[in-house]
């Protein structure tokens, strides 16, 4: 079953509002709409099995009264989620280069605190310390950012295969864009304030007309992202897919738009941006830091039907998502960044002998397991960062 596929299996929990699981989920308009969520993977089962009453009883989730509490919560509120097609549909926003190219881009994280409320992104004010890998613009007429440089080559065919002797590290690892030594996501807008934010190009160097015939059918994906679904210039709109993972055992839903690694970009179905490898990496918590870590495991279980299945072998033999674990996301931590700075780890012989292997879903877990010896670095190297950013906002918390 591929990636998408996968990333795509319903699993129906009930009729009416699901207050319970879903409440305040923002396409849902209904009482009577059957509510489904995406992959099975992580999706949570409803409070009513093994209980003695029917799941239209249960109250509304605790996330509705404190969003810190358990329960949905959608974390980047610019635009629905459709969870039955895992997906996000953002404002479409047009700029442009100095030099006259037109730039089509997002909007998904940013360090002006009003300006997230606003505009519902997320707020990072980690990204205060990212301007060593940002690109400038400033805002022109027409609220238009003008960008001083980056461009970016959407014309690559993204290409992943099967290693030999295992899945991962692949054999071949394409990325389907790249950007020049100019491009990042990260713009700081030098004549509004100096705020940083994070707007990852959808689309380069091609006009309203040549996109228009998109916004129902699957794009071309020489002039897209990747990660693009349905684009509409004339309703300014773009609607991208969902990758599932974990942030301390609960379930998120996030974007991966780029990464400093071609690798890791091929993977993720991003861009490749090298100007992220400007920032310092293996110090998420400490002052002056711009990144939060991302925990990814290489050869955890594999079986599409494996409720253990986890894992970089798992996800290049394309049974889903790699399901890896983030730490600090807003509600839950106040540390977040979309700068995830990764930390690869392996787990050891010893504990695949032992049975010790499994999903694993909470930063501290997989700490304490390195702790014990039972997962390293690869080819048993020391535990830590692997010198790789990736850019991935988080959309969704699932609980």
């Amino acid at each position: 079953m591929s990636y998408l596929k996968r990333s795509q299996k319903i699993l129906a929990i009930g009729t009416v509002l699901v207050i319970s699981i879903l409440s305040g989920f923002p396409a849902v308009t209904s009482s009577s709409t059957v509510l489904a969520q995406q992959d099975s993977d992580t999706a949570p089962a409803p409070p009513s099995i093994g209980a003695d009453v029917p799941l239209t009883y249960f109250g509304p989730a605790p996330s509705e009264v404190n969003p810190s509490y358990i329960g949905p919560l959608q974390l980047l509120r610019s635009g629905p989620v459709d969870l039955n097609a895992s997906t996000v549909t953002l404002p479409l926003y047009k700029g442009q280069l100095v030099t006259g190219e037109t730039v089509w881009y997002v909007l998904t994280d940013t360090t002006d605190k009003g300006n997230a409320e606003a505009l519902g992104l997320n707020w990072s004010p980690k990204l205060t310390y990212s301007a060593l890998g940002a690109r400038v613009a400033n805002l022109g007429s027409n609220n238009t950012l003008i960008f001083e440089n980056g461009t970016i080559d959407f014309s690559p065919e993204r290409q992943v295969k099967s290693g030999n002797s295992s899945a991962f590290p692949p054999s071949q690892a394409n990325p389907g864009s790249i950007g020049d030594s100019d491009y990042s996501p990260l713009v700081l807008v030098k004549n509004a304030g100096g705020q940083i934010y994070n707007a990852p190009i959808v689309a380069y160097n091609v006009n309203e007309s040549e996109l228009a015939a998109f916004c129902d059918e699957t794009p071309d994906y020489s002039i897209v992202h990747d990660k693009v679904v349905n684009i509409c210039p004339q309703e300014g709109t773009v609607t991208l897919s969902l990758t599932s993972g974990f942030s301390f055992a609960r379930p998120i839903l996030y974007l991966s738009f780029d990464s400093s690694s071609p690798l890791a970009a091929a993977l993720e179905k991003a861009t490749f941006a090298p100007k992220l490898g400007s920032i310092t990496v293996g110090n998420d918590d400490s002052a002056f830091s711009a990144v939060e870590r991302i925990f990814i495991t290489a050869n955890g279980p594999t079986g599409v039907d494996n409720p253990q299945r986890q894992g970089l072998n798992s996800a290049v033999m394309g049974e889903g998502s790699p399901l890896n674990v983030f730490g600090g996301i807003p509600t839950i931590a106040t540390d977040y960044s979309p700068l995830w700075d990764a930390n690869l780890g392996e787990w050891t012989p010893e504990a695949i002998d032992n049975g010790y292997r499994s999903r694993v879903t909470e930063e501290f877990q997989i700490l304490g397991l390195v702790q014990d010896g039972w997962i390293t670095g690869p080819g048993g190297a020391p535990y830590g960062s692997v010198g790789i950013i990736i850019n991935c906002p988080i959309v969704f918390r699932l609980l």
